[in-house]
């Protein structure tokens, strides 16, 4: 009678005997997966367990576990994330920036802060006194500037960056990478620091307007200068014409005061070389000068021989 009752209930003692390995299971161990870290308090002693897979325990309360994410994380900073900060010359800029974090020694981490909140909140505190004293030994026109390579921005997210990982170290974390992710000016100075970089502006506009100007009256006195040497070469070189043809004319001159008749056919024949060289067809008077040169016989060519001869 009792073995027929066994069988008949014996489903139902199998699936409690299932259920209660499980729920051992489930009380003597628990899973961390690759993604995490976890903490294991024993009587409230901590030690770390980094390694992923299945894990035997204590229950609650010898031992309890506390787990941890340790991908990298994104942190812009809690209450007040874009904050006013003062530069190094006394400007007022209001600033913002991010962190990549990740826990790298969760022992460590789990003795100083704890919890998540704790920690982020101890990252608030830690990126803004490292802000206000980056950019507090910097200047204004190396933070906010029309010109790029004046700026210090990455200089400043590396010596933040430092100073960040000297104070998180104690803490088990990592700081992965800081960025600036905002940069303004306080609306109240505003109009001061445009009519600042607008008297910047004009100050250089002024200099290179100077340095034109100079550039200009060099120009022209080099120009000024070249010209009155090719005038003065141009003038020497027209006397020098002017001379040579003096002296021909002056020869020339001797000839006909000598030999009026030659000159006087010579004009005559110029005249003639200009009415005939177009091939124009006229009907002249040959007694009328200087067509007298075209009569056979003249009389004009008599004295031009004669003048010829005594030259030979």
């Amino acid at each position: 009678m009792a073995t027929g009752n066994f069988f008949k209930h014996w489903p139902t003692m199998l699936l409690g005997v299932v259920v209660a390995v499980i729920l051992l299971i489930a009380v003597f161990s628990y899973q961390l997966n690759q993604t995490e870290s976890a903490v294991v308090t024993t009587f409230g002693s901590p030690a770390a367990v980094t390694d992923p897979g299945l894990h035997f325990r204590w229950p609650f309360p010898f031992q309890k576990i506390y787990k941890f994410d340790h991908r990298i994380r994104c942190f812009e900073g809690g209450s007040g994330k874009i904050e006013e900060t003062m530069t190094a010359d006394g400007q007022n800029i209001l600033v913002g920036i991010f962190i990549n974090y990740r826990i790298s020694a969760v022992e460590k981490f789990f003795r100083t802060l704890e919890d998540m909140t704790k920690a982020e909140e101890r990252l608030n505190s830690l990126m803004r006194s490292a802000k206000n004293a980056t950019f507090g030994q910097y200047k204004f026109s190396q933070v906010i500037n029309t010109k790029p390579e004046l700026m210090k921005l990455n200089e400043i997210q590396d010596r933040i960056k430092a100073a960040l990982e000297k104070d998180t170290a104690e803490y088990g974390i990592e700081i992965v990478s800081v960025g600036i992710n905002t940069i303004n000016v306080p609306e109240r100075i505003t109009d001061k620091v445009f009519d600042r970089m607008i008297e910047d502006r004009k100050l250089v506009a002024d200099r290179y307007l100077a340095e034109g100007t100079v550039r200009a009256s060099e120009i022209r006195n080099d120009a000024d200068q070249k010209k009155a040497v090719m005038l003065a070469k141009a003038e020497a070189e027209a006397r020098e014409i002017r001379a040579q043809g003096d002296a021909e004319a002056a020869t020339f001159y001797a000839v006909f005061q000598e030999n009026p008749e030659l000159a006087e056919f010579l004009r005559k024949l110029d005249s003639l070389r200009l009415i005939m060289r177009n091939q124009t067809t006229l009907v002249l008077d040959t007694n009328v000068a200087p067509f007298d040169l075209l009569k056979p016989g003249s009389e004009v060519l008599g004295p031009v021989k004669s003048a010829a001869k005594d030259g030979e």
